[in-house]
């Protein structure tokens, strides 16, 4: 079981932004920069190329909706989107809000929130998702 299926289960918590019966975006407790949004399905599947195509076409689909929150609620130029897959065995869109192309260099120092920090930002992107 995937760190992410444990949030899923409810074995650790996350600072949840969304959640559908399929999909959840929750903060990246790491985050490249302030708004840096995880999206997954709940099943776990390990390679997003590897997901049936319904589940694969709504995990994108749910992922579009929350970046127009986290847009909203950290305001950037743009939001952008990575899948990488290495370190968590569990399909996952990042997206990460941006204003110059360093903001999505994964190889970059990552900036280290206070759970209160990260509560507060979660608040402003569930509400901008109202």
């Amino acid at each position: 079981m995937t760190i992410f299926s444990k949030i899923v289960a409810g074995e650790i918590s996350a600072h949840v932004v969304a959640e559908t019966v399929e999909y959840l975006a929750f903060l990246d407790v790491q985050p490249l920069t302030a708004g840096h949004v995880l999206v997954i399905p709940k099943i776990e599947v390990d390679y997003i190329f590897d997901m049936e195509e319904d589940l694969y076409v709504g995990l994108w689909m749910f992922a579009k909706i929350v970046a127009k929150g986290v847009k909203t609620a950290f305001p950037c130029k743009k939001v952008g989107v990575s899948v990488i897959g290495l370190e968590v065995p569990h399909a996952h869109i990042h997206l990460i809000p941006m204003n110059s192309v360093s903001d999505m260099n994964f190889s970059k120092e990552k900036l280290n929130p206070t759970q209160e920090e990260l509560a507060e930002a979660a608040e402003k992107i569930r509400q901008a998702l109202l």
